[in-house]
């Protein structure tokens, strides 16, 4: 299979096969079964994800999408941090919709990693991309983990990034539902044994914990206060 680089990312390179499909291969081992599995579930229920043409072993073959990243949209100017954060309180509450794919109970489908860098803003809508990390639990879990993801960076002081994402954290609590704090330990303990994570992305976790607690907890006591 002819196929031409098109992107890398921590743990995947993603070739482009034709102007229709891609090829995304994991360097360090692993079986993409699952992951397709649970991409062609949700796809099923109407929840946008790309097109799975092949799985076999450390590849996937998908389709390929039009448009740009929305952390490369924001860094263009041509998203806000309020249409962000929207976007994503949106796919997060279409997402924890679905029903079970296991049945297990109250559980829900989870990506446990969907960040601006993960959404795909395409003709047809947004697309959310790399389920490897996908599991079934409680839709908070989802929610406190994105926002880690998101705290990490806003509290790095040397991150070209820190700004937009604190901006991008506070409008996302503000407009998401539930309490992501009642699963924000079990979020920082997946995020810590996170092998792509460098040690001092680790370093940050706990900073990144009391900027999401104190955000949370700031927003309460304003409610309760009628400001």
């Amino acid at each position: 299979m002819d196929a031409v680089p098109l992107a890398s990312g921590r743990d995947a390179d993603v070739f482009a096969i034709d102007d229709r499909r891609v090829l995304r291969r994991y360097r360090h081992g692993g079986d993409v079964a699952a992951e397709a599995a649970v991409m062609a579930y949700v796809a099923g229920l109407g929840f946008p994800v790309p097109t799975v043409f092949q799985a076999r072993g450390v590849d996937l073959v998908m389709e390929r999408l039009d448009g740009r990243t929305m952390l490369s949209a924001l860094l263009a100017g041509e998203l806000d941090a309020a249409e962000a954060a929207t976007c994503l309180v949106d796919l997060h509450r279409r997402l924890h919709a679905l029903p079970s794919r296991l049945g297990a109970g109250d559980a829900r489908v989870l990506h446990l990693d969907l960040h601006p860098d993960n959404v795909m803003l395409t003709s047809r809508g947004p697309v959310v991309i790399d389920w490897r990390n996908s599991t079934e639990g409680p839709a908070e879990l989802d929610v406190a983990l994105s926002a880690v993801i998101l705290a990490q960076v806003a509290v790095g002081e040397n991150h070209h990034l820190a700004s937009p994402a604190a901006t991008l954290l506070a409008a996302f609590l503000d407009r998401v539902g539930g309490d992501p704090l009642t699963e924000l330990d079990r979020a920082l303990a997946i995020r810590r044994d996170d092998p792509a994570l460098t040690g001092g992305e680790r370093e940050l976790l706990g900073a990144a914990a009391a900027l999401i607690v104190g955000h949370r907890r700031g927003r309460e006591k304003t409610s309760t206060l009628g400001v």
